[in-house]
């Protein structure tokens, strides 16, 4: 190995040029004399004589995330005689030593009453397997766009992530899951830890582009379609081979579901529904196969399972999500123009459309809100790093009050939301699909505005702390730009903050008793 050599800083110290020119970070040596003109801020950086042949592990810190270190390892040529690292290297699936940054379950110093030992062995597995396999090719997807690896998805359909994101029921009966899990045994909690550590990595476009269409898609037509559409549909899903997507949405009607212009006319013979009208904000549209769409036929609203085919026309849309315009999630812009529909790719009954879109919204929400919370801690962890890097006034920034105070309030909104989160999700493991529409829909509603309220907050804050670097989208703060360019996606997805506060006093309101003051 490189670092077997050994140097003294007095030998380091020589080597201080143009040319010639080597630095320690962390007790290891390397010499960059040929990435000195490749330096990203300029040779003039390496060049500066608090740099060049000096130990300049803080100076690096303050600059630098850790991964820098891991790219250009090809520059090590030994360490430090005697020296001893202090920086602490967490190796992928291990849990963060960083205070507040795990959930306290995961914390070795407390108990839950809601994991057991096959929830702990589930979290192992799906933290190593995001952060080795999963989070590389998100870093490199967020931005610019383009597809997860075929390779990737065949990792998820040999691990059955796709019937795993689903939740619990009936399609994961007889399938055994990462650790040995069965599928029968697979509840709420497992799922729960498995949509927050999917959501560590903060690239919010690949966390909507993991096939997150496919997560409030497939759904519908698990539960509401003929057999036979189910049994093809599903295979090739949870295969892998086809994708799917929920198209709700218009231009004319977001939250306001009952003012779809979508519309579906049968044929004179009855055999076919003939779909017109347009669909926006559809995430995963622009690489969809199959559309579960929400359409105006004579009598009410209806859903059709609508595959890609003639007429059916899809542009991405340009959000937040990217610069580019061509970003992962595959936010589209969806025409239906004079499409044929098979009658039997109705979903429900004909008219009792709402029943099948109010059906998943519950779970829908649930979803969105542990990425919220999760996400919303991750970034508390980036702050808590950043503020012992960081030196302002020639004190580590955590000396100052003010930030410790931002950091409490923070932590605080990061702890009580899991609790009621997880109160939820316990909740949800003990009642039936129709007693949690009965009793947890306001409670979902609540929590799931409060969180994004929460993250709102968070980001702000984060900023603040980070500075601009918090607005930049490289280096030490880019996850953070990341976070606050896209926290109102949560917000307004799956029901908007003003919609889900009102629904859930009104739930409340149908069991107030006539008492009196």
């Amino acid at each position: 190995m490189a670092e077997s050599k050994k140097f003294t800083l007095e030998e380091v110290a020589k080597h201080n040029k143009s040319g010639d020119l080597w630095v320690v970070i962390d007790s290891v040596v390397y010499d960059l004399s040929k990435f000195e003109d490749l330096h990203p801020g300029g040779g003039v950086v390496l060049r500066d004589p608090e740099v060049a042949g000096q130990e300049c592990t803080d100076l690096f810190y303050q600059l630098h995330r850790h991964e820098v270190l891991e790219k250009y390892k090809r520059y090590i040529i030994g360490s430090i005689e005697g020296g001893q690292k202090f920086v602490v290297e967490k190796l992928a699936g291990e849990i963060s030593t960083v205070p507040f940054a795990e959930p306290t379950w995961l914390q070795p110093s407390f108990s839950s009453p809601y994991y057991n030992e096959g929830h702990r062995k589930f979290q192992k597995f799906v933290r190593k397997f995001s952060e080795e396999e999963g989070f590389p090719e998100a870093y490199k997807l967020e931005d610019g766009g383009g597809m997860w690896s075929d390779k990737i998805i065949k990792r998820m359909v040999d691990l059955n992530v796709n019937e795993m994101r689903l939740g619990p029921g009936k399609h994961l009966h007889g399938i055994t899951l990462p650790t040995g899990l069965k599928g029968e045994e697979f509840d709420y909690f497992h799922e729960l830890i498995l949509n927050q550590e999917l959501c560590r990595s903060l690239c919010r476009a690949t966390q909507d582009g993991f096939f997150g269409g496919m997560v409030i898609g497939l759904p519908p037509v698990l539960n509401f379609a003929n057999p036979e559409v189910k049994k093809k549909v599903c295979s090739e899903v949870f295969q892998g081979k086809k994708f799917i997507c929920l198209a709700i949405s218009e231009a004319f009607a977001g939250s306001d579901v009952a003012n779809l212009r979508c519309t579906a006319t049968k044929t004179a013979d009855g055999k076919h529904y003939i779909v017109n009208g347009t669909k926006k904000w559809i995430t995963n549209g622009t690489f969809a196969d199959y559309f579960v769409t929400g359409v105006r036929t004579d009598g009410g609203l209806s859903m059709l399972l609508i595959e890609r085919s003639e007429g059916v026309e899809t542009k991405p849309i340009k959000t937040s999500y990217s610069s580019t315009g061509t970003s992962i999630a595959g936010t589209a812009y969806v025409t239906f123009d004079n499409v044929k529909v098979p009658v039997e790719n109705l979903l429900g009954e004909e008219h009792e459309g709402f029943k099948v879109i109010l059906s998943n919204f519950n779970h829908e929400r649930w979803v969105m809100t542990c990425a919220t919370i999760r996400s919303s801690r991750q970034v508390v962890e980036e702050c808590l790093k950043w503020v012992h890097q960081r030196k302002v006034f020639n004190k580590p920034l955590i000396s100052q009050p003010v930030i410790r105070n931002k950091l409490a309030k923070m932590i605080s909104l990061c702890e009580s939301h899991q609790a009621w989160l997880e109160m939820i999700t316990f909740q949800m493991n003990k009642m039936t699909y129709k007693e949690q529409g009965k009793h947890l829909a306001g409670q979902i509603a609540l929590i799931k505005s409060s969180s994004t309220r929460m993250s709102h907050y968070i980001a702000d804050e984060a900023v603040q702390i980070f500075g601009g670097r918090g607005i930049t989208k490289t280096g030490m703060g880019a996850r953070i730009e990341n976070f606050y360019r896209n926290v109102k996606f949560d917000a307004i997805l799956g029901g908007s903050e003003e919609i889900l506060m009102d629904l859930g006093i009104r739930q409340a309101l149908r069991n107030m008793p006539k008492a009196m003051l």
